[in-house]
């Protein structure tokens, strides 16, 4: 059984780093100034005619 519990601690410990390592990418990509442009341009979709 201990060998559940050091998986599961091990799981845990890791598995949030990855996520927040993640979590902090996609927020670093959504604000780099290159990519203003396109968010902009894709914010503003749905107040084009066509």
């Amino acid at each position: 059984m201990e060998t559940y519990s050091a998986f599961a601690a091990f799981a845990q410990t890791w598995g949030l780093v990855y996520f927040v390592a993640i979590f902090l990418g996609i927020v670093v990509y959504a604000l780099w100034p290159k990519n203003r442009a396109r968010f902009d341009d894709a914010a503003n979709i749905p107040f084009r005619e066509d």
